[in-house]
């Protein structure tokens, strides 16, 4: 592509600054919108101009899109649990329409919108992009959120907003500064703190190849459409099993039913409300993994050309990267 000035959200996160990295690799212009609150240190040694606002901010949005060729929203409530849960729904909804109305009215070129496959469900398996939710089909309330979320970025596609929609599975690999939810079980796992496990499935990808797939969507993607950017079907057994053989330790051996964990995230969460903490273990986490969570790519292999490492590369990744940061 011809070098664009690119506004990317999120830019400080682990998925924003992935997508901001390949975009600089790719000869871009990139314009990296933090809150001011954000740590900065995935952004360090990188060529982006910082510009700091806060997405809840619509004026402040507005002002950070004007003058970029193309708009990209990583940015995300990326959270399982909250004392009110209906936070995370009004966060994502919110940004993603100051996000979506600034990209709009600076006359962006192109808009890629960061969803999920929280989006999707699981009638066939592996699920594609042709089995949306709905919000009250959605199971918690993060889910809830990219689901309403991705339903106002296609009415505003309708209305005109030149956006792509571009659908991650479960993200791994290096500068997971907070750990995201999947992140906390690699560092749990690793240091010997998860000794079962219950018998579900998640489709795991590498950062940097999710970040590839934005670049490709950019490029590549039909406006309008949706394209999942996954990398290989899970077991959760075989996911700890991995973990373990990559930090030296025994594998978990132990298969618990899921109903006899229920009372155990009850007690989390309500020790969460007292500290604020995040619980490990959700209600909602557990409702989740009586699916196996399996994706397919091929939409986005076939029209944007897009591949995935193997994902125990990612899990090295990952791994070495908790062990430089202190984590392990």
């Amino acid at each position: 592509m011809t070098p664009q000035t690119i506004l990317v959200t999120g830019a400080a996160g682990f998925v924003g600054a992935a997508v901001a990295r390949a975009l600089v690799a790719d000869g871009h212009r990139v314009r990296a919108l933090v809150r001011a609150s954000s740590p900065r240190d995935n952004l360090l040694g990188l060529d982006a101009a910082i510009v700091t606002a806060d997405l809840m901010d619509a004026a402040a949005v507005a002002a950070a899109c004007v003058g970029a060729d193309a708009v990209m929203h990583v940015a995300a409530d990326y959270r399982l649990w909250a004392r009110d849960p209906e936070d995370i729904v009004r966060n994502n909804v919110a940004q993603t329409t100051n996000v979506m109305r600034g990209a709009l009215a600076a006359g962006a070129g192109r808009v890629v919108y960061t969803s999920s496959v929280a989006t999707l469900g699981f009638t066939r398996s592996p699920a594609d992009e042709t089995d949306p939710l709905t919000p009250l089909g959605a199971i918690g309330a993060y889910k809830r959120s990219k689901v309403v979320a991705e339903r106002l970025v296609e009415a505003m596609i309708r209305e005109g907003l030149p956006a792509v929609i571009v659908m991650p599975s479960t993200p791994i690999g290096p500068r997971d500064v907070r750990p995201t939810p999947t992140g906390r079980i690699i560092v749990e796992a690793a240091t010997g703190k998860i000794p079962a496990f219950v018998d579900t499935g998640l489709n795991l990808v590498h950062v940097d190849d999710v970040a590839r797939g934005h670049v490709l969507a950019l490029a590549q993607g039909v406006v309008g459409e949706r394209y999942i950017l996954g990398g290989q079907d899970v077991s959760l057994r075989a996911m700890l099993a991995d973990i373990a053989a990559l930090a030296g330790r025994r594998a978990p051996t132990i298969a618990l039913p899921r109903r006899a964990l229920f009372p155990l995230a009850w007690g989390a969460e309500a020790v969460a409300r007292l500290t604020g903490r995040e619980p490990f273990l959700t209600a909602d986490a557990l409702r989740m993994a009586g699916h196996h969570m399996y994706f397919t790519s091929a939409k986005a292999e076939r029209d944007l050309g897009y591949s995935a490492r193997p994902y125990r590369e990612a899990l090295a990744d990952a791994l070495a990267w908790f062990g430089a940061a202190g984590m392990l």
